[in-house]
């Protein structure tokens, strides 16, 4: 943490004012899963856990997050009513390191592979951050399989973040994150905690690697979808508005039918403080 805090690049300060805020904010589930497991996907075993009965929901976390730091706060309150299905992703949380390249298009299709396994036919998917890409390829390869679709904090292309977050890993390097509640967090779930720096380097790879779904993929979702977007969390809203008007919205609605899918910016919330908010739960209820 001390090589950490000398450092003179402003992204890395404010990743370490996340980390700390992650840490004190996490109130921890105060619920069991009703079932958890592994299931064998495309070459790999990816961890799953259960809460609830009813209509499905399945969470896709953001990068380096486990289940219980990203989605702790929802899915106490969501499966009251829902079947809560969340997922980790390779080399996250419980689910093992393996050396298969990452990319959205393997990680999409790992989610429907655990529907699979499950047994889900359709459910809403909901994606934070890195999650919320992988929800967004998800529509776009598996529109079948998805009822709804709620992204959080998140872009469908690389050019729908501001440029500070597209650089923010160029010289990133494993010992940054040493001593801090992600490390503490992977160590009590990881089911081989030698691999974090070889987890960590492949996730600087992923994130460097440019990704688009496509304008013309996003404009043939059907489903109806809930983008949820702090005012100041780093992604670009000029494009998040012409990702809305793909949509069918951005439209003047005393004159015309209102879209079906909803656009929420919620006020004085950056990247970090919009997944530990609890207004994330109260549109998405």
């Amino acid at each position: 943490m001390k090589s950490f805090l000398k450092t003179h690049n402003p992204f890395r300060l404010i990743l370490l004012n996340a980390i700390m805020f992650i840490a004190s904010s996490s109130s921890g589930q105060q619920i069991k899963p009703s079932n958890s497991g592994y299931a064998p996907v495309n070459g790999i075993k990816v961890y799953y856990e259960v809460y609830g009965q009813g209509m499905p929901i399945v969470l896709l976390h953001g990068s380096f997050y486990t289940i219980d730091m990203n989605w702790s706060q929802l899915i106490p309150e969501l499966s009251k009513h829902r079947k809560v299905i969340a997922i980790e992703f390779q080399g996250h949380g419980h689910t093992p390191f393996s050396d298969r390249k990452l990319d959205i298009v393997t990680l999409a299709s790992d989610v429907e592979g655990v529907m699979n396994y499950l047994k889900v036919d359709s459910a809403d998917v909901a994606g934070y951050s890195m999650g919320g890409s992988i929800a967004y390829q998800f529509a776009v390869q598996s529109p079948k399989r998805l009822r709804k679709l709620v992204i959080i904090s998140s872009t469908y292309k690389t050019d729908g973040w501001l440029p500070i977050v597209n650089t923010a890993f160029e010289d990133f390097k494993p010992e940054f994150f040493d001593n801090t509640p992600l490390k503490t967090a992977y160590d009590a779930v990881a089911p081989d905690t030698t691999k974090w720096t070889k987890f960590l380097k492949q996730m600087f790879d992923f994130a460097k690697v440019p990704f688009n779904c496509g304008d013309s993929n996003i404009a043939k979702i059907t489903s109806p979808v809930l983008i949820i977007s702090g005012d100041n969390d780093g992604v670009d809203k000029v494009e998040l508005m012409k990702t809305y008007q793909l949509l069918g919205g951005g439209i003047t609605a005393d004159l015309e039918p209102m879209p079906k899918s909803q656009l929420a910016i919620v006020p004085s919330q950056g990247h970090v403080s919009l997944d530990a908010d609890n207004n994330d739960f109260e549109l998405l209820k």
